[in-house]
């Protein structure tokens, strides 16, 4: 594990430029829970991630020298930001190189911090072994999101906050992709309280950690596939997973489904926009993943924020659909004078408000003389579904609906 003797100087030198973030008890999920939970919530951090703790606390220790020669780092994006930013502070250059897919968000974060954005590779592996030969190539530092002690100490300062803030936490809840922020955390516990009960959680579209701590051998994916980008990482390193494994008591996997519900969960009660990766652990406490027994007060890192507005809106209409908030249907109707007035009618009657219609005559599904009609709903939850159903069969109207 880190030494905390390492944390600590990583906090006394990381504090002049991050932000010490709120550590805020959560009422909703407390009472679902029937436990204290805590949201730290690195989403409000500098860089919108807590990356920037280590970024910084690793270009901090470089030499003079090394400092002159400039830094490099691959990134999905908020590792990216957390390198720009550090360096921008110490006035030096910085390349970063991110995958193709990467949000147009980060990259555009980065590049407004003036550091040199190469786009390669289908994901962070790739983009990684890209930019160790362009560290070689052009006598640049590396620095390695989570695979480097002052990374992971600069991480371990969210133990020490959170320890500030409440002293007496049973258990942490951390996402993981490459491992740098739960080793960070969970060496700082591990030291402090060993009683502290640290959980990683990662995404199911991204294995590597999850199955290499189960099978205690470090075992790598063949792709990843998931919407929390930030976690998206193919493969287990040595350095990370021998610290998980010492020091994390629990490790868990959410399906993106699960990381949706709860971006939209913390946008619509907490008012807070959290990436996919950074709600993956508010998606293991939502679906009860987690056992809480003899829990009473809960850390969860919220990691970071910079979700990509897109994938922002999908998730929302998804869960508008998946809440009985919004339902579409396809209505055939006889295509005359007034066959729309009176299908407007019955949804007047249920009191649903129509968002989008569409209005098909051409269809080579249709007979001839009908119409296809497409209507999106705002309705007020289940029940108000079913009356919709109700007053439109007894309109006579025949209806389909589309999931």
């Amino acid at each position: 594990m880190i030494e905390l003797n390492k944390i600590y100087q990583a906090k006394q030198k990381i504090s002049e430029f991050i932000l010490k973030t709120p550590f805020v008890h959560s009422s909703f999920l407390s009472d679902f829970l029937h436990t204290d939970i805590f949201l730290k919530c690195e989403n409000l951090q500098k860089t919108g991630a807590y990356k920037i703790r280590g970024a910084y606390n690793a270009i901090a220790n470089l030499s003079e020298k090394q400092k002159a020669q400039g830094v490099i780092a691959a990134s999905a994006g908020n590792h990216a930001q957390g390198v720009a930013i550090s360096a921008k502070k110490f006035g030096i250059k910085a390349v970063i190189v991110m995958p193709e897919a990467t949000p147009l968000l980060k990259v555009s974060a980065t590049k407004n911090l003036d550091a040199q954005v190469i786009l390669k590779g289908d994901n962070f592996d790739e983009a990684y072994a890209f930019a160790l030969n362009y560290a070689k190539q052009y006598n640049l530092n590396f620095i390695h999101p989570f695979e480097n002690e002052n990374i992971m100490a600069g991480q371990g300062t969210l133990m020490l906050e959170m320890l500030d803030e409440v002293s007496d936490l049973d258990m942490i809840l951390v996402p993981v992709g490459g491992g740098g922020l739960i080793s960070g955390i969970a060496s700082a516990a591990k030291q402090i309280n060993p009683d502290i009960k640290i959980v990683g959680v990662s995404a199911k579209g991204a294995p590597a950690m999850f199955e290499s701590f189960h099978s205690k051998n470090i075992i790598n994916s063949k792709s990843v596939r998931t919407i929390a980008d930030g976690i998206a990482v193919r493969d287990a390193n040595k350095i990370n997973f021998n610290i998980i494994v010492e020091c994390v008591d629990e490790f868990i996997q959410v399906d993106d489904e699960e990381i949706a519900n709860a971006v939209l969960y913390l946008l619509e009660k907490h008012k807070m926009i959290v990436e996919g990766a950074g709600a993956s652990t508010i998606a293991a406490l939502l679906h009860k993943k987690v056992n809480l027994n003899q829990c009473k007060k809960v850390g969860v890192v919220l990691s970071g924020g910079n979700i990509d507005v897109q994938m922002l809106n999908i998730i929302i209409e998804k869960g508008l659909f998946k809440s009985f908030r919004k339902m579409c249907i396809n209505v055939t109707l006889v295509d005359k004078p007034g066959a729309l007035t009176a299908l407007s009618d019955a949804i007047k009657e249920a009191n649903a408000n129509i968002v989008k219609i569409d209005y098909d005559r051409f269809s080579t599904k249709l007979d001839y003389g009908d119409a296809m009609i497409s209507i999106t709903l705002e309705t007020k939850g289940i029940e108000h579904q079913e009356l919709v159903r109700k007053i439109l069969l007894e309109k006579g109207f025949h209806f389909s609906e589309i999931s």
